[in-house]
């Protein structure tokens, strides 16, 4: 059997943590740099707030809606996340962190006539006593259908208690003929048109259709997915896998035409690809630079351009990385541009320990050592301690947060204090 958990209203719940006031209340979380809504409490949703509603639009409404507007707090809702999943962890060894607020479990060699209902009970009051954040647990044979039974949890919870389990064939064909096709996971708008124009309107209308012409018209993924909805176990727990390429792209919080302000970011951004590269034991050989100006400003002039950069051998140093990068965007930009996002990517990855070597042109060979070195200083002291010349000393991500809240699990001048 496999299990989804997922925490509901995910960063909204994990303020309200922090900040009791907020329970009952319409809450809404704002993207970097606080552009567009990217998360609503239920309450947010009931009085008519729309998933991505722009908020410099949306101002007015959430005043008059009683709708309090926060920054995303990331480095609390990644430590929130990191605690739900220890919880997760004690009970299945095997955990699989599908997003933030969700995770897949399977429960092997339990007996046939296992009671269900009552360990995924055993789970939410579990993460809900020891973190405050609340959940809903979906339990099924297949992968697919736990992610249809936590649908059903998630939209009756009075009904479920927050619980629902799929262990009867009549259970899944009732829950499979409730979901809308649009709404079954793995199944986006495109593919969803397809599949109406067949007069496919559910779930249950998906897996009447016959194997020959799933495979026919769609790919394996979709032949897998039916299976799965079917009760056949066909899609397992990923395994965590080494990354193909890194990438490290932000906004800025507002537009720049200061060539050496853009230096910085992209030094900035480099690094941390480098860091990426070296913490899962990798080396590049291309690194990918970008820059773009804001779109959204019609009436002023756009750029938008990007360089790759080949490297006659493999590094994961952040003094190699970040050199090439400014040197890249040097040739990008533009005089007189007002710039609003850059990026740095990695690719062409290969394993550290294991690479070709060239016989004219290598790294310099104290740039291992000294890497190490930084990364045991900032792991140890954290936030950044270590960074290159070229990088801002006092700021790593340069985002516009006016409502951010504070980091109560990750910085100790945050933490609150009992009086």
């Amino acid at each position: 059997m496999f299990a989804l958990v997922d925490c509901n209203n995910f960063y909204a719940s994990c303020e309200r943590v922090f900040n009791p006031n907020l329970q009952g209340k319409p809450v809404a979380i704002l993207s970097n740099n606080d552009g567009c809504v990217i998360s609503r409490s239920d309450e947010a949703k009931a009085v008519g707030l729309p998933m991505g509603a722009p908020i410099f639009k949306w101002d007015a409404f959430c005043k008059t809606n009683g709708i309090t507007v926060l920054s995303s707090n990331y480095p609390l809702y990644g430590d929130m996340t990191s605690r739900v999943m220890s919880i997760l962890n004690q009970f299945t060894p095997d955990v699989e962190l599908y997003s933030i607020d969700e995770s897949f479990l399977e429960f092997k060699n339990f007996k046939a006539d296992y009671n269900y209902d009552d360990y995924g009970n055993q789970i939410r009051t579990r993460i809900l006593k020891w973190t405050g954040i609340p959940t809903c647990v979906g339990v099924a044979p297949t992968k697919a259908l736990s992610k249809v039974a936590n649908k059903v949890a998630r939209k009756f919870p009075k009904e479920t208690g927050g619980v629902y389990v799929i262990d009867t064939e009549e259970k899944r064909i009732k829950a499979l003929k409730w979901i809308k096709i649009e709404d079954v996971w793995g199944i986006g708008r495109g593919l969803t048109k397809r599949l109406k124009l067949k007069n496919c309107k559910t779930a249950y209308d998906f897996t009447q259709l016959s194997d020959n012409w799933v495979r026919k018209n769609f790919s394996v993924t979709e032949s897998r997915l039916k299976r799965d909805l079917e009760g056949t176990p066909t899609l397992q727990l990923d395994d965590i896998k080494t990354k193909r390429a890194i990438a490290t792209t932000r906004s800025f919080d507002y537009t720049y035409s200061d060539i050496n302000y853009i230096k910085e970011r992209i030094s900035t951004f480099a690094t941390s690809c480098a860091e990426k590269l070296r913490k899962q034991g990798s080396s590049c050989h291309v690194i990918i630079v970008l820059l773009s100006s804001d779109r959204h400003k019609k009436d002023l002039e756009q750029h938008r351009g990007s360089m790759a950069i080949s490297l006659p051998y493999p590094t994961n140093s952040s003094l190699i990385i970040s050199n090439q990068a400014v040197k890249a965007v040097t040739s990008l930009f533009k005089k007189g541009i007002k710039y609003k996002r850059a990026g740095v990517i990695v690719s062409g990855l290969v394993p550290t320990n294991n690479f070709q070597l060239n016989m004219f042109e290598h790294e310099n060979p104290k740039h291992k050592y000294l890497m190490h070195a930084i990364d045991g200083l900032n792991t140890k002291y954290g936030d950044y301690k270590i960074k290159i010349a070229n990088q801002d000393l006092k700021r790593t991500w340069k985002m516009r947060q006016e409502r951010l809240s504070p980091r109560y699990t990750t910085n100790i001048n945050d933490i609150i204090i009992v009086k």
